[in-house]
Protein backbone atom coordinates (compact mmCIF):
# COMPACT_ATOMS: atom_id res chain seq x y z
CA UNK A 1 0.00 0.00 0.00
CA UNK A 2 1.64 3.64 -0.75
CA UNK A 3 0.95 6.55 1.17
CA UNK A 4 -0.85 9.56 -0.27
CA UNK A 5 1.34 12.38 -0.14
CA UNK A 6 -0.74 15.94 -0.78
CA UNK A 7 1.37 19.12 -1.32
CA UNK A 8 -0.89 22.17 0.97
CA UNK A 9 1.20 25.05 0.43
CA UNK A 10 4.65 24.59 1.43
CA UNK A 11 3.56 21.78 3.65
CA UNK A 12 3.32 18.00 2.98
CA UNK A 13 0.58 16.14 4.46
CA UNK A 14 1.21 12.48 4.32
CA UNK A 15 -1.47 10.14 5.60
CA UNK A 16 -0.71 6.54 6.64
CA UNK A 17 -4.01 4.57 6.49
CA UNK A 18 -2.81 1.19 7.58
CA UNK A 19 -0.32 -0.34 9.13
CA UNK A 20 2.54 -0.74 6.63
CA UNK A 21 4.82 -3.87 5.93
CA UNK A 22 8.87 -3.13 6.43
CA UNK A 23 9.84 -2.66 2.78
CA UNK A 24 6.76 -0.09 2.58
CA UNK A 25 7.93 1.80 5.93
CA UNK A 26 11.15 1.85 3.95
CA UNK A 27 9.50 3.17 0.73
CA UNK A 28 7.76 5.60 2.19
CA UNK A 29 10.49 7.40 3.68
CA UNK A 30 12.62 7.43 0.47
CA UNK A 31 9.62 8.95 -1.59
CA UNK A 32 9.05 11.55 1.28
CA UNK A 33 11.94 12.89 1.40
CA UNK A 34 12.20 12.90 -2.01
CA UNK A 35 9.60 15.42 -2.17
CA UNK A 36 10.73 17.74 0.47
CA UNK A 37 13.52 18.47 -1.59
CA UNK A 38 11.54 18.40 -5.18
CA UNK A 39 8.82 20.62 -3.64
CA UNK A 40 10.85 22.59 -1.39
CA UNK A 41 8.66 21.88 1.67
CA UNK A 42 8.87 23.68 4.82
CA UNK A 43 7.10 21.51 6.91
CA UNK A 44 5.47 17.93 6.75
CA UNK A 45 2.97 16.30 8.81
CA UNK A 46 2.45 12.45 9.19
CA UNK A 47 -1.09 11.74 10.26
CA UNK A 48 -1.27 8.13 11.53
CA UNK A 49 -4.80 8.35 12.85
CA UNK A 50 -5.77 5.32 11.40
CA UNK A 51 -3.06 2.96 12.53
CA UNK A 52 -3.76 0.69 15.38
CA UNK A 53 -0.14 -0.70 16.03
CA UNK A 54 3.29 1.08 15.80
CA UNK A 55 5.80 -2.05 16.70
CA UNK A 56 9.29 -0.92 16.85
CA UNK A 57 10.82 -1.02 13.53
CA UNK A 58 7.49 1.48 12.20
CA UNK A 59 8.49 3.86 15.37
CA UNK A 60 11.86 3.92 14.61
CA UNK A 61 11.63 4.16 11.16
CA UNK A 62 8.81 7.53 11.09
CA UNK A 63 11.11 8.93 13.77
CA UNK A 64 13.48 8.61 11.09
CA UNK A 65 11.47 10.21 8.75
CA UNK A 66 11.00 12.97 10.75
CA UNK A 67 14.51 13.80 11.44
CA UNK A 68 15.70 13.15 7.33
CA UNK A 69 12.98 16.01 6.94
CA UNK A 70 14.32 18.21 9.19
CA UNK A 71 17.95 17.39 7.71
CA UNK A 72 16.43 18.42 4.43
CA UNK A 73 14.83 21.57 5.86
CA UNK A 74 11.55 20.86 7.16
CA UNK A 75 9.91 20.64 10.41
CA UNK A 76 8.08 17.22 10.64
CA UNK A 77 5.28 16.34 12.83
CA UNK A 78 3.85 13.08 13.49
CA UNK A 79 0.12 13.57 14.75
CA UNK A 80 -3.07 11.54 14.90
CA UNK A 81 -1.44 8.80 17.42
CA UNK A 82 -4.41 6.69 19.42
CA UNK A 83 -4.67 6.49 22.90
CA UNK A 84 -3.96 2.53 23.09
CA UNK A 85 -1.20 3.03 20.69
CA UNK A 86 0.54 5.48 23.26
CA UNK A 87 -0.87 3.67 25.90
CA UNK A 88 1.33 0.44 24.33
CA UNK A 89 4.12 2.13 22.73
CA UNK A 90 5.13 3.72 26.77
CA UNK A 91 4.57 0.10 27.67
CA UNK A 92 7.01 -1.41 24.90
CA UNK A 93 9.87 1.67 25.81
CA UNK A 94 8.66 3.12 22.20
CA UNK A 95 9.39 7.00 21.51
CA UNK A 96 9.07 9.42 19.34
CA UNK A 97 11.98 11.32 21.23
CA UNK A 98 12.96 14.47 19.63
CA UNK A 99 10.15 14.59 17.09
CA UNK A 100 7.19 17.11 17.33
CA UNK A 101 3.45 15.07 17.59
CA UNK A 102 0.21 16.87 17.83
CA UNK A 103 -3.35 15.36 18.72
CA UNK A 104 -4.74 15.93 14.95
CA UNK A 105 -3.88 16.95 11.85
CA UNK A 106 -5.40 20.42 12.63
CA UNK A 107 -2.90 21.01 15.68
CA UNK A 108 -0.14 19.91 13.51
CA UNK A 109 -0.74 22.58 10.55
CA UNK A 110 -0.88 25.00 13.44
CA UNK A 111 2.28 23.87 15.07
CA UNK A 112 4.03 24.52 11.49
CA UNK A 113 2.21 27.76 10.78
CA UNK A 114 3.52 29.74 14.10
CA UNK A 115 5.86 32.46 13.46
CA UNK A 116 8.90 30.75 14.42
CA UNK A 117 12.62 32.29 16.29
CA UNK A 118 13.97 34.04 12.74
CA UNK A 119 11.25 34.98 10.94
CA UNK A 120 10.84 38.59 10.14
CA UNK A 121 8.82 40.30 12.63
CA UNK A 122 9.70 37.73 15.60
CA UNK A 123 11.85 38.51 18.40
Amino acid sequence: MTVPILKQGDHLIASVQSALSDAELTDFADELAERVGRFRSRGVVIDVSAVDLLDSFATRTLRTIALVSRLRGAEAVIVGIQPDVAFAMVQLGLSFEGVTTALDLEEGLAYLRRPKEGDLGVR
